[in-house]
């Protein structure tokens, strides 16, 4: 199967299937990346076209010049029809603005494919890239099997496509170990198949006749698989990663980074100013009573503002992906809402939404430009079109209402695992009025509901930017928060009481964010005066639950002078001396302690990372050392066997084959159908001759020999096999040790007058 060598049928019929076996396990692994059917027809379609053009260009012994822009031109005809159906004309013949962006996407779609959220379908072009890699694999491989001389590199094709489709994937694995064993198997059996095809091709070259495969051949390389799948799998089963798995997505800069704009909730007093407080910001129909606009979810919080993400934590609330047409939201338990939204005097990055998003259906002139920038996080709920929406743009918004527990069932809830960025200032004072709203509560739940019901209670409303209201500062910096609970009177609005009771969830145990938002009346005109926040918490049971902790608007009580309304604070307790120095004596045996016990933990850590350490380069070296030490374990089986026989000619013939095997493990080629006098011939030296008379004469002979004679010949073995590594290098002995040429291959008779014994 090389240049030289006769194109035959059977050859080209058994590497088209592995190659095919090969590319249907590989591509197996870019099946979450895409999950629709017309996935399976690209990948059918590219396999048989590569493959036709390979075998083509073996049967006609095309050169590469030829191979090469027929690819290209294959790809031209059949890539828009599969990878860019929209542009195909009829649905099956190619255009010039089909052909365009097909070439395009070869160039862009790999950075397209990576910034959009999975699975993409057929979303676009972002098809091209399986199908370039899946036609370039087949050519390039069957190519190599049937027509290069080193053709078992054949198998390096399909292993890049399924390497690429794992870093193109997802950080989820899909069957990786069902998938990498597949591919393995599938790679080992072309590769032994290969093997047996060009040994039976050497043969019919020297005498004519044909050799079956090697039934011990297969078993041995079955075994061998077997052995090494079962000690990956057990690897993976018992240690499994303890770190997501990372793939080019996870490293990606993304399009959208959230950190590049202002927090939205920075802005939040501007909407109730008096020339925007009456204005229309968008219009919403379709929305179900009660529920609120969603304009952006914020989690990171730095003591000056809240924010969404972090650039010194990872949050997964600031990873903002494409969406390529409809946002799979099926496990989540809600009503189903349809909403028309067209905006008004809004602007900005952040689309309103509610809810969990399945889709977006942009409308007017700029729908396609809107489409091509929208990007949204479903951790967050949050979605945004870089360049911003602005007065006359619309769309039309299907998305899932999540079911709410009511705050009684919340009474009995714990904290929930998400993952948010640590708070990076807590004010001092918060934890003072925390633990008078929670003074006395027990369980998780009921010290949250405590505390909100705490802010909503004392606090009181004002913008500050009315005529007539008190004064109130905006922002939600450390030091309004602490302004907000260390007034006379608790006055602020939604901005100060949302982080404030984020905060004290945090405190609580609770991973919690703001949301900033509109909660609209049933006219679905939604004015800058129906701007507010409020807050989620994660509960084990609920998952993500809304709270508002902004108090009822009531009237607001008068001020009360400072001096008679002033309240000493509790001052600490001062110890008498004596007191104090015996408090320092009892701390001193306690510090003792500590300061000793260090040393011990640091030599138990220590100890840990070495054995830890001892351990796993252990294991790696017990998985690379598995096959070979069944090898070795399989010989000195076989040889128990052989000189354990049960008659002492039994234990002759078998010490004869046991040398003969040692020879071929050393690297001898012996003629076919060889005499022991030959094999003793080839490997030379007077020794090999007289050990080869002596069996023959046992065998031969009208007498049983006896057990002495055996355990003779059998000791002339030894000394013969041993006498097979002198002048050899301790690798090249060690190769002879591992070796498997004397466990597989076609069995060899060893006759003398005819007489097979």
């Amino acid at each position: 199967m090389n240049a030289r060598t006769p194109l035959r049928p059977a050859a080209v019929i058994l590497n088209t299937a592995a190659l095919w076996s090969a590319i249907a396990v590989a591509a197996a692994a870019w099946w979450p990346i895409y999950q629709d059917v017309r996935f399976i027809v690209v990948v059918a379609v590219a396999t048989l076209v590569g493959s036709t053009i390979a075998i083509l260009g073996a049967v006609f012994r095309w050169p590469s010049a030829i191979v090469a822009p027929t690819t290209v031109v294959a790809f031209a005809l059949i890539g828009v029809p599969l990878a860019v159906p929209g542009q195909a004309l009829s649905g099956v013949l190619p255009s010039l603005a089909g052909e365009v962006e097909l070439f395009s996407a070869v160039a862009l779609g790999w950075k397209q494919l990576l910034t959009i959220t999975l699975p993409v379908g057929s979303y676009q072009s972002l098809l091209v890239p399986v199908l370039v890699l899946v036609l370039l694999s087949a050519v390039i491989a069957l190519s190599i099997a049937l027509r290069a001389r080193r053709g078992d590199l054949a198998v390096i094709a399909p292993v890049m496509l399924f390497i690429v489709g794992l870093a193109f994937g997802a950080r989820q694995a899909h069957w990786p170990v069902e998938l990498a064993l597949g591919l393995l198997v599938v790679s080992l059996l072309w590769l032994l198949w290969r093997r047996w095809y060009r040994r039976r091709q050497a043969v019919r070259a020297v005498d004519g006749s044909s050799a079956a495969l090697g039934l011990r051949t297969i078993l041995s390389a079955v075994l061998v698989m077997a052995i090494a799948g079962a000690a990956a799998v057990g690897a993976a089963t018992a240690l499994p990663p303890t770190q997501p798995r990372e793939v080019l997505r996870s490293s990606i800069d993304q399009p959208f980074d959230p950190r590049d704009y202002p927090s939205p909730l920075a802005g939040f007093r501007q909407y109730l100013r008096e020339a925007t407080a009456d204005e229309v910001m968008f219009t919403v129909s379709g929305l179900p009573e009660g529920a609120r606009i969603r304009i952006a979810t914020l989690d990171s919080y730095d003591g000056v503002v809240y924010a969404v993400g972090s650039d010194t934590v990872t949050s997964e609330s600031g990873s903002f992906t494409r969406v390529p047409y409809v946002y799979d939201q099926s496990a989540v338990d809600g009503e189903q809402v349809s909403l028309d939204v067209q905006v008004g005097a809004y602007s900005g990055v952040w689309l309103p939404t509610v809810g969990k998003f399945e889709s977006v259906e942009f409308e007017g002139d700029r729908a396609a430009a809107l489409r091509e920038a929208f990007y949204y996080n479903d951790t967050a709920s949050t979605a945004a079109v870089i360049g911003g929406i602005e007065e006359g743009d619309g769309y039309h918004l299907d998305a899932v209402l999540p079911v709410e527990p009511g705050e009684q069932q919340l009474v009995s809830a714990t904290a929930g695992s998400a993952s948010v960025p640590q708070l990076g200032l807590v004010p001092t004072e918060l934890a003072t009025a925390l633990e008078r709203y929670t003074n006395g509560v027990d369980g998780q739940g009921a010290r949250l509901l405590a505390a909100i019901d705490g802010l909503r209670s004392e606090g009181y409303i004002s913008h500050g930017v009315g005529e007539g209201e008190p004064p109130s500062r905006s922002g939600h910096s450390a030091d309004r928060i602490t302004q907000l609970l260390t007034d006379q009177r608790m006055i602020g609005d939604a901005e100060q009481y949302a982080v404030t009771a984020a905060i004290m969830a945090r405190q609580l145990g609770f991973p919690a964010r703001v949301v900033f938002g509109f909660r609209p009346d049933d006219t679905g005109v939604v004015t800058g005066a129906m701007v507010t926040a409020w807050i989620e918490v994660n509960t084990a049971q609920y998952g993500w639950v809304t709270l508002d902790p902004t108090p009822p608007v009531r009237e607001i009580p008068e001020e009360e002078p400072e001096e008679p309304s002033e309240v000493s604070r509790p001052q600490s307790v001062i110890q008498p001396p004596d007191e104090e120095r015996d408090l320092t004596d009892n701390q001193t045996p306690v510090e003792t302690t500590q300061d000793e016990q260090p040393a011990i933990e640091g030599w138990i850590v220590v100890l840990l990372a070495v054995v830890r350490a001892l351990g796993w380069t252990l294991l790696a070296l017990g998985i690379v050392a598995a096959p070979f030490v069944v090898i070795i374990a399989a010989k000195l089986r076989r040889r128990q066997l052989r000189r354990k026989a049960r008659s002492p000619l039994a234990q002759i013939s078998g010490g004869w084959h046991e040398f003969e095997d040692a020879v071929v493990d050393h690297g001898y080629a012996l003629p076919r159908h060889a005499t022991r006098s030959e094999l003793a011939l080839t490997v030379g030296g007077s020794r090999p001759l007289a050990v080869a008379e002596v069996a023959d004469r046992a065998v031969f002979a009208p007498v049983e020999p006896d057990a002495a004679e055996a355990a003779r010949l059998w000791a002339s073995i030894d000394e013969l096999t041993a006498s097979l590594d002198e002048g050899k290098t301790r690798w090249q002995r060690l190769r002879a040790r591992v070796s498997v040429r004397s466990l597989g291959g076609r069995r060899r008779v060893l006759r003398r007058g005819g007489v097979r014994r």
